[in-house]
């Protein structure tokens, strides 16, 4: 005679059985979290916003109007697209330079000196000062009255140029300091990207006759390109959104905003000076999708040299 035993119940899994399995997602909750309420929420609010004709007060009440801001933004060809142009001058000039100036210091500091670790610790320099300072102390360099700037000039007997408050001046003005700042930024990236190189390649070409542009056109250029793609990234997005330079340098006395009116400061003064807040949020939706599509245009191009 045989017996036979009732089959075991399935037990249900306990929660640690479950976090466990799923830890991953577990420990990065709470990270999560935290972006969401830090990224996600802000951004939702201002999309909702910029679908609003909420004015005046914010805690106004505000009615629901659609895409008519977008309309009326997109059809601003006095104040809008000009902030759009002067950003693009802004952002591509102050970066083109950047990157030429960040790659020939790069290369300089790629081959070991004398005195090496001193030349870079005075390169980066302009880093530790924070941006507002900065701009602070060009606003007195460049002060029209006073400032070393036009003293400088006045040695060479060149006359005193408006500098910060003329409206052909004002803009190249502040692409200057910006790379003064952040060119240094560049170096430090690209320098980091050349020093990962190996040496192979380059010895290889010497030894078949190239000389020192076509070692670096056809050799060092190439390698380094993902680097550079990611230098141009980084600098690009944090030029395209520059508000605390322009602010610091022209503030009061320094002639309108208008000279230098990039979205960002367009954005502001919709918001803090004429409190049109779902206008000024319709502007920083718009500059944001800008963003996003450069981010995608050069995360291909990088994927593109990665691969190559």
């Amino acid at each position: 005679m045989t017996t036979t035993t009732a089959p075991r119940a399935r037990t249900q899994p306990s929660f640690s059985a479950w976090a466990n399995h799923h830890r991953k997602w577990v420990l990065a909750a709470p990270a999560m979290v935290f972006v969401a309420m830090l990224l996600v929420f802000p951004l939702a609010w201002t999309v909702y916003l910029s679908l609003t004709d909420a004015s005046g007060s914010i805690r106004a009440e505000h009615d629901f109007i659609g895409i008519d801001n977008y309309v009326e933004i997109l059809g601003d060809t006095d104040r809008f697209w000009p902030a759009v142009l002067r950003t693009a001058i802004f952002t591509f000039g102050a970066l083109a330079v950047e990157m030429t100036l960040g790659m020939l210091i790069a290369l300089l500091l790629w081959r070991p000196f004398r005195g090496q670790g001193l030349v870079r610790i005075i390169i980066l320099l302009p880093l530790v000062a924070t941006p507002v300072a900065v701009g602070m102390m060009w606003r007195l360099i460049f002060e029209p009255s006073i400032g070393f700037a036009n003293q400088l000039l006045s040695w060479f007997g060149i006359p005193a140029q408006p500098w910060l408050a003329g409206e052909a001046t004002a803009l190249p003005t502040l692409m200057f300091v910006d790379i003064w700042q952040w060119t240094p930024m560049v170096v430090l990236i690209l320098l980091a990207g050349l020093t990962s190189l190996s040496d192979e390649p380059d010895e290889a070409a010497r030894v078949d006759g190239a000389n020192a542009w076509q070692r670096f056109w056809h050799v060092t250029f190439p390698l380094v390109m993902p680097t550079f793609i990611t230098a141009i990234l980084l600098r690009g997005i944090d030029a395209l959104k520059t508000f605390d330079i322009l602010y610091a340098t022209k503030g009061k006395g320094g002639g309108s905003f208008h000279e230098v009116e990039t979205l960002n400061v367009y954005a502001y003064g919709l918001s803090f000076d004429y409190n049109e807040y779902g206008e000024s949020s319709t502007v920083l939706v718009i500059f944001f999708l800008m963003i996003i599509g450069c981010i995608w245009l050069l995360t291909i191009r990088r994927k593109k040299s990665a691969v190559s």
